[in-house]
């Protein structure tokens, strides 16, 4: 059996991201390549993985089992890949939606000062585990709970939760909403790498109607249209900003906790330093409240 890592890359991009087309994007190739490959994932395993249709696709029974194992093998060799890479004299900070928001530009400026044989890179990846599984990142800024063992977390700091309409939405008239004023609305909630999930709202007042989403880009879009409505984090609003798109904060909404996770086996050099500097730059002068930049 010759499976190729990079079929089991676009089985999985596909996936996720619901249609071929949307993984051709995600993958920066053609949308014939992804057929091509998926197809010849399928042969040589000798089963059907996906069923095809016009508008989208879905796993087979046996497919499902597939990606399943495709998730563990990719993590597995991005984890090799990391061990490989951990000679590297940077470390890769992966993140999902935002880095730490505000207080990224002043962490890696502080970093830089005092550590300038060992930049910080920041890598955006759009997975659950921030880049982490597939060697894409050394640590990771992690929103949600991440409770694979493969992996170590430590907190840093708490963010609030911010609102997110469209800039001609009722809502965006007000300086501040609660949870409640949001419940009215379709809400967007991405399941993979999002924060908000119905149980965010308390028992009897969660949303009546959401609608999932695959991307913080699909998130965004989204909202700008007026389709639904969003809650996400302050690191979001402000390192996000977008036409079309009103960020109000969620005056009832329990803060968001931000951790930085790393591969239990194989933490990077100076994660104490780092960890330290994360906490500090969330605990400092620049850690008080600030206004989010609106649109008009």
């Amino acid at each position: 059996m010759d499976v190729q890592v990079r079929q089991l890359r676009t089985l999985l991009a596909v996936v996720d991201a619901g249609t071929f087309t949307d993984a051709a994007a995600v993958l920066g190739v053609t949308q014939a390549s992804v057929s091509r490959s998926v197809a010849a994932l399928e042969t040589t395993l000798g089963v059907r993985v996906l069923e095809r249709s016009t508008r989208h696709v879905a796993v087979t029974a046996v497919g499902a089992k597939v990606v399943d194992q495709a998730r563990r093998v990719l993590a597995e060799v991005g984890h090799l890949q990391q061990i490989v890479d951990s000679a590297h004299t940077e470390i890769r900070v992966g993140y999902a939606w935002a880095a730490l928001g505000r207080h990224t530009r002043r962490l890696q400026k502080t970093w830089a000062r005092s550590r300038p044989d060992v930049p910080l890179l920041f890598v955006h990846a759009n997975d659950p585990t921030a880049g982490l599984s597939d060697g894409r990142a050394d640590v990771a800024v992690i929103r949600r709970p991440l409770a694979d063992p493969r992996f170590r977390t430590a907190p840093v700091g708490r963010e609030a939760r911010y609102a997110a309409v469209a800039t001609d939405h009722t809502l965006a008239r007000r300086r501040s909403l609660r949870l409640a004023d949001l419940a009215r609305y379709t809400v967007a909630i991405d399941t993979r790498t999002g924060t908000t999930t119905p149980d965010l709202w308390p028992a009897g007042t969660a949303p009546t109607s959401t609608r999932a989403t695959s991307s913080m880009e699909d998130w965004l879009t989204q909202i700008a249209l007026g389709q639904v409505v969003g809650i996400t984090s302050e690191a979001t609003a402000h390192q996000n900003p977008r036409p079309g798109v009103a960020y109000r904060a969620v005056r009832d909404a329990p803060p968001i906790e931000v951790s930085i996770a790393w591969w239990a086996d194989n933490p990077p050099a100076r994660l104490d330093e780092l960890l330290a500097l994360a906490r500090d730059v969330f605990r400092g002068p620049s850690g008080a409240a600030a206004e989010v930049p609106r649109r008009p």
